[in-house]
């Protein structure tokens, strides 16, 4: 009963709340649980929506791979599930998180399916494609596997779209500097 009344005066603040950063988010996980985005304050953060069966799904071994080289470092990789382009994540959150498992063995936090555009888009990606205060950062998702990069305060720095690789100059350049702020 605890954890419903948290959840809903969450709700209820993040909808009455106009949001400044990440940190002022609260997510649900694969797992159902709510986290609180202010877990991840002094974290670098990419945020990623995910598809798994999308032509950029191999690119959850590269975001694993920058996890593992990076998170020490301080970077956390959101990756969350999206099935808003060519019905591509139709699976429920427990699929998604074994598929995650067993095909890319994904230890950064998963979270669960939502809504990056049109109706019933997630609070978090209105703010995101708001560009967070931005105006050079707006715009639509456009595809599964756009990344979004979020300064250790919160504050949206850039995004990639989905073609760009992990390993683009600009990202590794941008993602450094973030960590060495």
């Amino acid at each position: 009963m605890k954890t419903l009344l948290y959840t809903l005066i969450a709700l209820l603040m993040s909808m009455t709340t106009t949001a400044q950063t990440l940190h002022d988010f609260t997510l649900e996980n694969i797992d159902g649980d709510q986290v609180s985005l202010s877990t991840y304050a002094g974290k670098v953060v990419l945020v990623v929506n995910v598809a798994s069966f999308c032509g950029f799904t191999r690119q959850y071994a590269d975001l694993q791979k920058l996890y593992k080289d990076h998170e020490a470092d301080g970077l956390v990789i959101l990756g969350i599930p999206a099935n808003d382009f060519g019905a591509q994540e139709p699976g429920t959150n427990e699929e998604i998180k074994e598929f995650c498992a067993t095909k890319f063995d994904i230890t950064f936090p998963l979270f669960s399916k939502v809504t990056v555009k049109g109706k019933g888009m997630a609070p978090l990606y209105a703010w995101l494609t708001s560009g967070g205060g931005n105006d050079k950062l707006a715009g639509d998702v456009r595809w599964n596997f756009e990344k979004f990069l979020v300064g250790k305060d919160g504050v949206l720095r850039t995004r990639y779209a989905s073609n760009i690789e992990l390993a683009n100059e600009d990202l590794v350049t941008a993602l450094e500097k973030a960590l060495a702020e």
